[in-house]
Order: C-alpha cells, then sequence, then structure tokens
C-alpha cells in the first residue's frame, strides 16, 4: 500500500509503500494525530522505520494495492 504525506513548507510529498494491513495504518495515522504524538512512525516494505513529525503534517493521502493502473498501450 502506498501512504502520501504532504508536509508543511515542503514542495515534494513523502511516499512510503508499506505491506502492513491498510485499517493498522490508518489506526497509527489516527492515534498519531489525535493523541498529538510528536512523531509518526511508518514501516515500509523493507523494513526501514520512517518518522514524520506530527505538526508538519499537511495532509496524508492512503491508497491500496488495487489502484494499480495498467501501463502500455492496452485498452480498458
Amino acid at each position: 500500500m502506498e501512504v502520501k504525506i504532504g508536509v508543511i513548507y515542503t514542495a515534494k510529498e513523502l511516499v512510503v509503500e508499506t505491506s502492513d494491513d491498510p485499517d493498522a495504518v490508518r489506526g497509527s495515522i489516527d492515534a498519531a494525530l489525535s493523541q498529538s504524538d510528536p512523531v509518526l512512525w511508518l514501516t515500509d516494505e523493507k523494513g526501514r522505520r520512517v518518522g514524520v513529525p506530527t505538526d508538519k503534517i499537511a495532509y496524508v493521502e492512503l491508497g491500496s494495492d488495487d489502484d494499480a493502473r495498467p501501463v502500455g498501450f492496452g485498452r480498458g
């Protein structure tokens, strides 16, 4: 699953690919933002931990593996 995080004062968004359950990821994001945790921690597909200061988060976009778009000239 792809998680895109917009960070205040940054032109590019942070993209984290994770194999965690989408509901678990959403729950950890909700918990970090509602409890005013200083850092949102996510684990990517390679096991690396990524931390983002919660007071700098502008938006979070959650994608799913089903969002894969076909590549090439195939007709849909």
